[in-house]
């Protein structure tokens, strides 16, 4: 069935929108990214009453679509250019990956589920959005297509890979939730040289574990 876009989702958006400010967002281009972005498209149609709602709420094999303060967090703190080239370490519903791709980033991102990568390939090229959308083992990164400016990690990370931190620019920034399985850190890593990285923590939050050799989990999908 074709979903629709209507007036009353837009509203709900909007409302979305003014929560978001309530709650500290601040980027107008990351709000504008939010209103234009149809959430409920990416949310099973039976469940698209949750869409605009401040919650994470469940996609398929046991993964979520990240609650929306957390999706607008990460991509205020990634400070997206258009033009930049961004690798986006866990595709999910494929939501992150419209916003980054709204604000203008050429986006490359990886999906460890095959389910998840084959439903956010139809979906975002529906939307119309170009990014490269690739399914394997993120959690090493994708340096076929490095550098890049900005990477960010939307799964949880019990440490920030080596590879990750080669494959960024100097000058570029790595965001990513990094600690314990049930909760951890936002973390965000400034790479001011080859060698010489600056580390800021912006809270706590809790997204679903990073598979694959630098994960939680060391196997390979």
């Amino acid at each position: 069935m074709q979903r629709v876009d209507t007036y009353k989702h837009k509203g709900l958006r909007q409302k979305l929108v003014e929560h978001l400010i309530e709650k500290g967002i601040s980027q107008k281009r990351v709000l504008e990214a939010i209103s234009a972005i149809p959430r409920h498209f990416f949310i099973e149609s039976a469940f698209e009453s949750h869409a605009y709602q401040d919650k994470p709420f469940p996609i398929d094999v046991g993964q979520t679509i990240s609650q929306p303060y957390t999706v607008a967090r990460q991509t205020e703190l990634l400070d997206v250019q258009k033009g930049e080239k961004i690798l986006e370490i866990g595709t999910g519903s494929g939501y992150q990956t419209a916003i980054l791709a709204y604000l203008g980033a050429h986006v490359v991102s990886i999906e460890y589920h095959q389910t998840l990568y084959v439903k956010a390939k139809i979906l975002l090229s529906q939307l119309g959005f170009q990014v490269t959308l690739l399914h394997g083992d993120g959690s090493v990164g994708v340096p076929e297509y490095a550098p890049y400016d900005k990477i960010l990690v939307t799964a949880a990370m019990p440490f920030i890979a080596k590879e990750l931190l080669l494959q960024l620019k100097v000058g570029g920034y790595l965001v990513a939730p990094v600690g314990e399985k049930h909760k951890q850190r936002m973390t965000r890593v400034h790479k001011i040289s080859e060698n010489k990285f600056e580390q800021e923590d912006f809270g706590v939050f809790v997204f679903v574990p990073l598979l694959g050799k630098n994960g939680w989990e060391n196997s390979i999908p």
